[in-house]
């Protein structure tokens, strides 16, 4: 039996109100100054369809493999409240929200570690990951291990596109006109 330093978990991150791309990054930074935790691999941006038949903007969409010291004795639900922290400081407000609504920012927690959980506040592996395209294209690039080759096959449907924010910020300029 192996004794690893570090537990892995993974996450997905997806926005489709204000900065999209700065809301992302900024979770990802805040997530990695967080004591103990590394983001040991981050995916590129999606950008990809709202599910829920809510119409809203499109979402741009990443996954990160974060590596947890097993010293900090960071729990799941410890893990998934600073998420939830990280996203009410990118104006992210619970009450009143629309089930599968537009977001400033959104953060799932997938997996962490082997562990499985099915409460009120918290479930894993999260129940709906493996029917969401926006999930598994990028979650395919950072997977690791047996995660990895059960993802290696995968095909999404819909296909999710790779977004460029240089192409994104040249669209945006054409559509304002010259200054």
């Amino acid at each position: 039996m192996s004794h690893s330093s570090h537990i892995t978990a993974y996450i997905s991150a997806g926005a489709n109100l204000g900065d999209r791309a700065a809301a992302l990054r900024g979770a990802l930074r805040a997530l990695g100054e967080m004591p103990g935790v590394r983001v040991a691999a981050v995916s590129a941006i999606y950008e990809t369809e709202p599910v829920g038949g809510v119409t809203q903007p499109l979402f741009l969409n990443l996954a990160a493999r974060l590596e947890i010291a097993v010293s900090v004795a960071l729990t799941p639900e410890a893990l998934l409240g600073e998420m939830q922290r990280i996203e009410r400081v990118f104006g992210r407000g619970r009450e009143g929200e629309i089930r599968w609504g537009p977001r400033t920012l959104d953060l799932d927690l997938l997996l962490f570690g082997d562990e499985r959980r099915a409460t009120d506040f918290l479930t894993l592996p999260h129940p709906r990951m493996w029917e969401r395209a926006f999930v598994l294209a990028p979650l395919r690039e950072v997977a690791v291990g047996a995660l990895r080759e059960k993802l290696e096959d995968y095909q999404p449907r819909p296909p999710a596109r790779i977004w460029r924010e240089s192409r994104a910020r040249a669209s945006s300029r054409a559509k304002k006109g010259p200054r």
